[in-house]
């Protein structure tokens, strides 16, 4: 089997790149990028084409993946298609890798996803069920983004942007939450209701769905699902209930699991937040109903130290403690922010990058009441990402709008200028946290001295 990917340098199609080549395919692809995803790929032997040209696609290639992110003219994806080679969408080509695997496990949700997707990984790494996995994010764990297993066990994120997960049919799908979001193709919250729907509907028959019933949203688009769905959280009406929950002084949880009157376990997380006991739970409650022994499950959860960009420790200077963090999301902007004021000895000083234009501006109210949890807000430029400026939002008007609350907020230029406020104004027990789906997080290695790429 010979495979190209275009695009080859994106989180899940390096994963699938890999996976493909320990199934003994021959593997190449091509990217407009030099990133260390790429470079990883050309230590394992991958050839890696530096830009797109139709050149790289030949008649003896058996399979064309491409990304989503590539557009419609892209000369590698015309030519393939003008010599009648057979081609997938990555997401296409992910659900029929899935097939392959009897236990299946599709991981979905607003928010949550790829940390999730790495902690039921480290749960079936301690079973006797090495799993194969597709992580959105690098897992130090694992030393990357991609767990390649000797089982029937195939765990995968599974996203809702454009309906991406409905080319999925696991035997488990998990669905951590739901809320408004990818406005730029979800028109409301009507609609990713019925896609997750979808998506809960495509669960082989004799499998079951894991979703956290505190989510009246989740609880509303799975009613009277012909599947087994098994809910969890800390409201009582669910059938697994989180209880007795604390934290330590650096803001880790301990709590305990029941399944009704039946105690699953007691458990302390090395990862902080509440966010993170609802992750935990969805992936004990999977491992829990895949038969994995409860004491491997609970050395594997108590062991996990966390994802890449997941409230990331970077380091220190000057007494700073400095933070990175994904989130994107009013709620996950929201919910990390109060995590760091629990860490905060001083002042928590939040330097947040939103995320396209459209998110930006549907969720415009959201951002600015999620942001104001921190002390000082420093705002740079919307990353595009796929979007075009078209003047009606930016970071700017949301730095004025937190203002215009009380609230301490700076609009920065350039990453230059964040890290020289940041120089000037940062002092012994603040801690900065960087946020944001984009380039953020260059910030915070700079002021700290660290190169922008790991």
């Amino acid at each position: 089997m010979n495979v190209f990917f275009i695009g080859i340098g994106g989180i899940s199609m390096s994963g699938l790149a890999i996976i493909c080549k320990n199934l003994g395919y021959t593997v190449s692809g091509s990217d407009k990028d030099e990133t260390p995803l790429i470079h990883s790929l050309i230590n394992k032997d991958i050839k890696v084409y530096k830009g797109h040209k139709k050149e790289h696609i030949t008649k003896d290639l058996d399979l064309v993946v491409y990304t989503a992110a590539i557009s419609k003219d892209n000369e590698e994806l015309v030519e393939a298609q003008n010599l009648g080679l057979k081609i997938l969408e990555r997401a296409d080509y992910l659900g029929e890798l899935m097939k392959k695997y009897e236990h299946s496990i599709a991981i979905a949700g607003t928010h949550g996803k790829t940390t999730t997707t790495a902690m039921i990984t480290q749960i079936f790494n301690a079973s006797d069920d090495k799993p194969t996995a597709l992580i959105g994010g690098k897992f130090n764990s694992i030393g990357g983004n991609v767990e390649l297993g000797d089982s029937q066990v195939f765990i995968a994120e599974a996203c809702e942007y454009v309906d991406s997960f409905l080319r999925f049919y696991p035997k488990i799908g998990i669905i951590t939450n739901l809320e408004h979001d990818h406005p730029d193709y979800f028109k409301d919250l009507a609609q990713i209701k019925q896609s997750f729907r979808k998506f809960a509907t495509q669960v082989k028959y004799g499998g079951y769905i894991i979703a956290c019933g505190d989510y009246e949203n989740v609880k509303d688009a799975l009613k009277d699902l012909d599947r087994k769905v098994y809910y969890y959280g800390f409201n009582t009406d669910n059938d697994f209930v989180i209880k007795n929950i604390s934290y330590d002084n650096d803001a880790a949880p301990s709590f305990s699991v029941y399944q009704g009157e039946k105690l699953i376990g007691e458990y302390k997380l090395q990862v902080k937040g509440e966010y993170n006991v609802y992750n935990a739970v969805a992936s004990i409650c999977c491992a829990y109903l895949s038969n994995v022994p409860t004491e491997k499950i609970k050395s594997a959860i108590e062991s996990f130290g966390g994802v890449d960009r997941r409230f990331e420790y970077l380091g220190e200077k000057n007494g700073v403690k400095v933070y990175d963090d994904y989130g994107h999301h009013p709620t996950e902007v929201r919910a990390v922010l109060q995590t760091a004021k629990k860490v905060a000895k001083n002042r928590l000083i939040a330097v947040f990058q939103p995320h396209t234009y459209s998110r930006t501006k549907s969720l415009y109210n959201d951002f600015v009441e999620a942001l104001k949890n921190a002390d000082i807000i420093l705002l740079v430029d919307i990353y595009a990402a796929r979007e075009i400026d078209d003047g009606t939002v930016s970071s700017k008007m949301l730095a004025n709008s937190i203002n215009e609350s009380g609230k301490d907020a700076h609009y920065m230029p350039s990453f230059d200028a964040a890290k020289e406020f940041l120089d000037k104004n940062a002092t012994s027990g603040d801690l900065v946290l960087t946020l944001g789906a984009g380039l953020a997080y260059k910030i915070g290695r700079n002021y700290l001295g660290l190169p922008e790429e790991k």
